[in-house]
């Protein structure tokens, strides 16, 4: 079976650079907190926690693309899925927000973030997702899930 006979895309090279460039933030506030400044710290993790709250929701909003292109064809969890990142963020930032640890919030997310290469699996599953999807996506989900995990654990 042809791209052209399923009507699938293959993703281009650059979605591929600019994944893996979209690590790096993440490594980076990771590499701050690992140096130990008691002054960057806080700030690290405030932007640890933002960047990986981010890219998480837009994850949503890709997926709800995904739903879309299909018109009437989604099957309804994918909808349902689609929110469920940026509902997810909101949730973990309350812990944070009234005052305790922001460790739990970023470990938590960055779970979720893990976890969400499960949704890429079944959206693979449904035929919603161009060529070369999961090969993109696996490392991009779990690399800033484990990046997002280790910033709460520092």
């Amino acid at each position: 079976m042809t791209i052209e006979s399923t009507g699938r895309h293959r993703l281009p090279p650059l979605a591929r650079i600019l994944g893996f460039a979209g690590l790096l933030p993440q490594a980076a506030a990771v590499a701050v907190l690992l140096a130990g400044n008691a002054d960057q710290k806080t700030t690290a993790l405030g932007l640890a926690y933002a960047y990986a709250a981010l890219i998480f929701s837009f994850l949503g909003g890709v997926w709800w693309g995904l739903a879309a292109a299909t018109g009437m064809k989604a099957p309804r969890w994918v909808w349902i899925a689609s929110v469920a990142p940026s509902l997810l963020a909101l949730a973990t930032s309350v812990v944070w927000a009234a005052g305790s640890d922001p460790a739990v919030s970023l470990v938590v997310l960055g779970v979720f973030i893990a976890a969400s290469v499960l949704v890429d699996l079944k959206l693979k599953a449904a035929g919603l997702t161009p060529e070369g999807w999961l090969a993109l996506r696996a490392p991009l989900s779990i690399g800033l899930g484990v990046l997002t995990l280790v910033a709460g654990l520092i």
